[in-house]
């Protein structure tokens, strides 16, 4: 794969050699955190000990400290005990999509003068490919973990982002695995996986966490901010969909760490609500980690939402509600006054210390020499390599979505298509492509060079930024459509639209750019090409209706090597296989949808149209779940069940709560024994290779509380032209085929279950409530 490289390889090689250098002869190596060896004071120490357990360790250290000296590890900026040999150390490191510099523990240079930048995640979220984002998330925990080796960051990274992507306007949408539980519950536990490593015992490789817990998707909207919204939701919507991605982080991806938000939920802070933290992260989901607060949210409760008379009531508030971490210096200001004031105890703050420490002895921090231990031998030579950079590239092509192929007007080809005119906002970007909470990349492919590997290109940017406040460049963008045998228009959003803390406005092109699309269509000698950057969905049913413009690809934000993925796909050397992780609306929608409003489920009564495709059945530009092939593939259910005879654990309880309207409560059945196999063969019938993200929805009984359709389960699928593959799609009963009641109370509905495979392929399956086994 060395063309894609091509044009910076020389310059990568000149790079990685000057770091291995630097890292052989000048870099020292990271002196042990806690317990070094040639210490004499800390050596007899029991909590130095490693072959002590871990609890032995973590108490006798926290016995050893003064209260003045466990607050002051109550914070990120955790400050060192000399007396006791262990460093300060930095809490807040970023790894959204690689290595991040957006907190203070990560800093570029010297001998890390950047890291491999992935695509935003939902771009990576379109591939629908879970072994993806686990290798993924096992490339840029090797990166963490040799900067963190030599001296440049720290173990613990405050990713990934598992939010809901209810609203299309959020800003930090493009953070997220899209709209759907089920895939950011899974995209969650993948990545958090590949992060943190499958070590020996309850080791880990770098410290994961899932944020923001919980409801939190509103950053700053019609002078409503997340410092001061209260996010009212029904117990039905949080069981059903918004912690849905984090019950999935901790259960399944064994995270360890939770981020609770800025914003209130029903009235009460996020991280001041023992229901949320200490009875649900930690009592029902059993965590194994710390709890952390989004960055200065205590402040924020205490200073922006009155929620406390007084600050050592809301350090309090928080410690007491299982709050172990403040991002932000409140904790350590206020913390010792609250419990000289007895508002909260000493024993409170030792238990949320032990929940912190262990976390960094999990991660080998009390084990002494960091280049003795499990991945104390990356290095320099492991940050930016050439197989990293390929699955940059390679994620990059399994995110890309075709929207629209007319005629078909893709694949270009080489031989027809020798001049492309390349033009737009996006057309040669470098940073716009690796989107928000990203590091310094290793090096960039932009469209335009991309597409110059394939083709002499003719370059116009037609507006200046993406903003396109005028139309004064247009003319020459025309001029050269003219000239070309191809036109490819790369528009769409920037940082400069959605980002933290700026939500959009609307759902169109900004400023000029449907004027420069469709004016530059219309003067194209050749097909014309519409590319999307953007992390957030856009009405273009302007092209979309335009017989002028040939194809329309979305391409999110497509990380370092987006323009290289760009290109093959528009040549034809990758086939597209993404597909949308979120609803495209029309604009209309938004009339009808204040970003405030929580609720998922329509009402008619009010004109609320419901949100994401599981309750909303109003139009759309496209669905979620869309994307095309240069291919055409078939399905055949193989073998499935029709009848579920669903086991009750305890009848008598049972009796009470099973209708046929209700359905069975799913903590009433033997969930372990209802995971049901369907096989589909998947056929390419078309002439090229190709991938393909099979897609499995349910339809529960008609009911009044269940949407009336919801993913269950996917898989990717590699198919050369011609060729058939069975395939094995696990549906677990109780997460997938459950629905929620008006009382969150998560039940299994009798009666006929309905699962979509693809676009028209239906498959029925009959459920019943006794004590008799799953039959096929």
């Amino acid at each position: 794969m060395a063309n894609y490289y091509h044009d910076f390889s020389s310059i990568f090689l000149v790079v990685f050699l000057f770091s291995v250098s630097f890292w052989s002869n000048d870099v020292v190596a990271r002196q042990p955190f806690a317990c070094d060896p040639k210490n004499g004071v800390t050596r007899g120490l029991r909590f130095c000990k490693a072959t002590l357990p871990m609890h032995v360790r973590v108490g006798d250290l926290i016995g050893r400290l003064t209260l003045q000296e466990k607050i002051r590890l109550l914070v990120n900026n955790a400050a060192g005990v000399p007396r006791l040999g262990i460093q300060g150390y930095e809490w807040w490191s970023e790894a959204l999509h690689g290595v991040s510099n957006v907190g203070p523990g990560t800093k570029f240079g010297g001998a890390f003068p950047g890291a491999t930048s992935f695509p935003q995640v939902i771009t990576t979220a379109a591939s629908f490919n879970e072994s993806l984002w686990e290798e993924i998330g096992r490339v840029v925990s090797d990166e963490a973990r040799a900067m963190y080796n030599g001296g440049q960051a720290g173990l613990t990274y405050w990713s990934p982002n598992v939010n809901i992507f209810r609203d299309p306007r959020w800003g930090r949408g493009q953070e997220t695995p899209g709209e759907d539980p089920i895939l950011a519950g899974k995209y969650a536990a993948n990545y958090v996986r590949g992060l943190q490593g499958n070590g020996a015992g309850n080791r880990l490789k770098v410290a994961a966490c899932c944020k923001h817990y919980t409801a939190y998707d509103l950053d700053n909207w019609n002078g409503v901010d997340r410092f001061h919204f209260n996010a009212r939701v029904s117990k039905q919507d949080l069981e059903d969909t918004y912690n849905v991605p984090f019950k999935a982080c901790v259960l399944e991806g064994k995270v360890a760490s939770v981020m609770c938000s800025y914003n209130q939920v029903n009235g009460i802070p996020t991280c001041a609500d023992p229901n949320l933290l200490k009875n649900t992260i930690r009592g029902q989901w059993h965590l194994n980690g710390y709890i952390v607060s989004d960055c200065d949210s205590v402040g924020v409760l205490y200073d922006s939402q009155h929620y406390t008379k007084t600050p050592e009531e809301a350090a309090a508030d928080t410690i007491k509600a299982g709050l172990d971490l403040d991002c932000g210096p409140f904790l350590a200001v206020h913390t010792e006054a609250a419990v000289s004031r007895g508002l909260v105890s000493e024993i409170d703050v030792n238990n949320a210390l032990a929940n912190t420490i262990t976390v960094q002895m999990r991660l080998g921090m009390f084990d002494g020499e960091p280049s003795a231990q499990l991945f104390g031998n990356l290095g320099p030579e492991n940050v930016c390599t050439p197989t990293h950079q390929q699955l940059a590239l390679e994620a990059a092509h399994q995110g890309i979505v075709l929207l629209q192929n007319r005629g078909p007007s893709l694949p270009l080809s080489t031989r027809r298509h020798r001049t492309v005119a390349v033009i737009g906002p996006n057309s040669d970007v470098t940073e716009t492509m690796i989107g928000n909470y990203a590091g310094v990349a290793c090096g960039y492919t932009t469209p335009l060079q991309g597409i110059g590997r394939y083709a002499r290109t003719i370059h116009q940017a037609g507006c200046t930024g993406v903003a396109c406040n005028d139309n004064q460049l247009f003319g020459a963008a025309e001029a050269a459509a003219r000239q070309a045998d191809a036109t490819v228009l790369v528009m769409g959003l920037d940082q400069s639209i959605e980002a933290e803390f700026r939500d959009r406005t609307g759902l169109l092109l900004p400023g000029h750019q449907q004027e420069l699309v469709s004016r530059v269509a219309k003067a194209s000698r050749g097909p014309t090409i519409l590319v999307l950057m953007s992390g957030g969905p856009i009405d273009v049913s302007f092209a979309k209706n335009d017989p002028r413009v040939g194809a329309i690809l979305w391409v999110g934000y497509p990380g370092q090597a987006g323009g290289a993925a760009i290109a093959d796909v528009i040549f034809g050397t990758k086939n597209p296989g993404g597909k949308l992780p979120m609803t495209w609306y029309p604009q209309s929608y938004l009339a009808k949808v204040p970003m405030t409003s929580m609720g998922l489920r329509s009402d008619p009564t009010k004109g609320y149209p419901g949100r994401t495709y599981r309750f909303y059945k109003g139009p759309v530009v496209f669905p979620f779940g869309y994307g095309l092939s240069y291919t055409r593939f078939s399905h055949k259910v193989a073998q499935a069940p029709t009848r579920v005879s669903v086991p009750l654990v305890n009848l008598g309880a049972a009796a009470n709560s099973t209708t046929l309207s209700n359905g069975v409560r799913v903590t009433h059945t033997d969930c372990n024994s209802l995971t049901l196999g369907v096989h589909i063969d998947v056929e390419n019938n078309g002439h090229m290779d190709g991938t393909h993200s099979l897609l499995v929805f349910s339809s529960p009984p008609i009911g009044k509380w269940a949407a009336e359709k919801q993913l269950v389960g996917f898989q990717k699928v590699n198919l050369a032209a011609g060729s058939r593959q069975r395939v094995r799609v696990g549906v677990h009963v109780c997460n997938h085929l459950s629905i929620v009641d008006q009382f969150g109370i998560r039940r299994i509905p009798m009666g006929q279950h309905t699962l979509h495979i693809g676009d028209d392929l239906k498959h029925s399956i009959s459920f019943e409530a006794d004590l008799g086994e799953i039959k096929s």
